[in-house]
């Protein structure tokens, strides 16, 4: 079948955090990102992965710079030297990747589904991934654009504003029930339950 069905395109989305050692990429590296499909949206509904059972993919990264800020990097409890000697090559984990996201753009039924990254909030994570991707591997699997943050899904939502929001900020039960340990694929999928939630979620109730 094609891309569409009853006018809506057929979508994947990934979840993804990243971990790095400095504020922006190009004089700072990341050192891990994780990634773990959340769930399918197509003509039939939303459908949320199992956290368990979903797809996932995970690598740590040699740095590409010697520029480093050792509070950021700690943030992810890695060490600079075992990066350095272990760490993946930046070029062949992100080719990598985009296997990965070809593999899981058939969903259920063997249909097609558009990549669409999800994350909180998406503009620290996106801005490396997406510049590692464009470096290393000429293009990206999200085209240059598909990404969703799920802080500006919760403002729609609940219909507050955006500057303020944050976890605490958040009703209880949207809150995955998993640890934030920054561990870039165990954030990926408490990312992944919240993103789940958000979209289940009929949203806050009038007062």
């Amino acid at each position: 079948m094609g891309s569409r069905s009853g006018g809506v395109t057929p979508t994947v989305y990934v979840s993804v955090d990243v971990e790095a050692d400095g504020p922006i990429p190009g004089p700072y590296s990341m050192v891990s990102f994780g990634a773990v499909v959340a769930g399918w949206h197509d003509g039939e509904g939303f459908r949320r992965a199992e956290p368990g059972v979903a797809a996932s993919f995970y690598r740590e990264l040699r740095p590409i710079s010697a520029d480093y800020d050792p509070q950021a990097l700690a943030v992810s409890g890695l060490e600079r030297a075992a990066l350095e000697a272990g760490g993946a090559e930046p070029g062949a984990a992100l080719r990598e990747f985009g296997r990965w996201v070809e593999r899981v753009r058939t969903g259920p039924q063997g249909r097609r589904y558009r990549p669409v990254m999800v994350a909180y909030p998406a503009v620290y994570d996106w801005q490396f991934l997406y510049w590692y991707l464009m470096r290393f591997t000429g293009g990206s699997p999200f085209g240059h654009s598909g990404c969703l943050d799920l802080k500006t899904l919760y403002a729609a939502r609940a219909g507050v504003p955006f500057a303020g929001i944050g976890k605490r900020s958040m009703p209880p039960e949207l809150l995955p029930d998993l640890p934030h340990t920054h561990h870039a694929l165990d954030d990926a999928r408490e990312q992944a339950v919240l993103f789940a939630n958000l979209w289940e979620w009929q949203g806050a109730t009038p007062g």
